[in-house]
């Protein structure tokens, strides 16, 4: 599933075709894409036909586009999941239809011109809708690339993620003394920090030295400390490298594949030496997915 780092990539790839464009029609071929938009393929194309895209911003694994004068004058926004295998994609208008394409918006855009949108998605686990915006908890700015306190409904309830000026470090530490489940488990917890999926949990926790069963509560204020600095620097490695492409699921607004799988010094290398000290990586099962660390560097005590 895409992680923050390539979600971000999607959205700064978005945003200078889409900040300032307006939606002339939009099409959809499929409307198992619609899973969050109950009302429909109808009242999905009314509320965004005639709509202008203010901006792109992004929480954890979720990307929104706030709307202005569209013909519903609620503060709205057209939010983005991407699930496992969703695509978010630029292209010409008479571009011929991308594999899996669910959904395309067609935009006129000031400077770039006419330009498509297509959300293409091979699972089907992805979802575009149009949603409501409410105000943050917090009063701040909802996410990255967004100066406005709204947030859409439907992701009002995920966490701030660590990239976020406004991710409170002290809060975070002071949650993980009150939790003895184990620290990779509360690393995906996307109701405390968002954005950080199995494979970036996985290399953060390697970096830190933290074995991913140690009890979260466990952790030292130093420990959490080297964890969250652990956690950005392989977040912004990663985001610098593209993101991680493990085949043509994932890939930026162009089609373009991320590299940063062949900087991974945990995830997925099971059996291989540990880039540290040599020992082998170590693969367990873990939440119906799997955790990848080194025994000798990552001592449970």
């Amino acid at each position: 599933m895409p992680e923050l780092p390539e979600v971000e990539v999607v959205r700064a790839g978005l945003a200078p075709a889409m900040t300032g464009a307006t939606i002339v029609s939009v099409s959809v071929l499929d409307e198992r894409a619609l899973t969050r938009h109950p009302a429909g393929a109808a009242d999905f194309v009314a509320r965004l036909e005639g709509a202008t895209v203010r901006t792109v911003a992004r929480r954890g694994k979720f990307l929104w586009l706030p709307l202005a004068g569209s013909p519903d004058t609620a503060a709205r926004a057209i939010v983005g999941h991407l699930g496992m295998s969703g695509q978010l994609l630029l292209r010409r208008p008479e571009a011929a239809a991308e594999r899996h394409e669910r959904i395309r918006l067609f935009v006129e855009h000031p400077q770039h011109g006419e330009l498509a949108v297509v959300f293409a998605d091979q699972r089907t686990f992805g979802s575009l809708a149009v949603d409501s915006l409410v105000p943050t908890a917090d009063r701040r700015a909802a996410g990255w690339g967004s100066e406005d306190p709204l947030i859409p409904s439907q992701v009002a309830h995920i966490a701030r993620d660590p990239m976020d000026p406004a991710f409170s470090d002290r809060a975070f530490r002071d949650a993980l003394r009150t939790r003895r489940s184990a620290i990779k488990r509360v690393l995906l917890d996307q109701n405390l920090i968002s954005g950080v999926g199995n494979i970036y949990a996985d290399e953060s926790l390697w970096a830190a030295r933290i074995h991913p069963e140690k009890p979260a509560s466990d952790l030292s204020t130093v420990s959490a400390h080297r964890l969250l600095a652990e956690v950005r620097a392989v977040l912004q490695k990663a985001l610098a490298e593209g993101g991680t492409s493990f085949d043509a699921q994932y890939v930026n607004v162009n089609g373009q594949a991320g590299y940063f799988a062949h900087s991974l010094n945990a995830y997925g290398r099971t059996g291989e030496p540990c880039p540290r000290c040599g020992g082998p990586i170590r693969r367990e099962a873990f939440m119906n997915r799997s955790s990848h660390f080194c025994p000798r560097c990552q001592r449970t005590r």
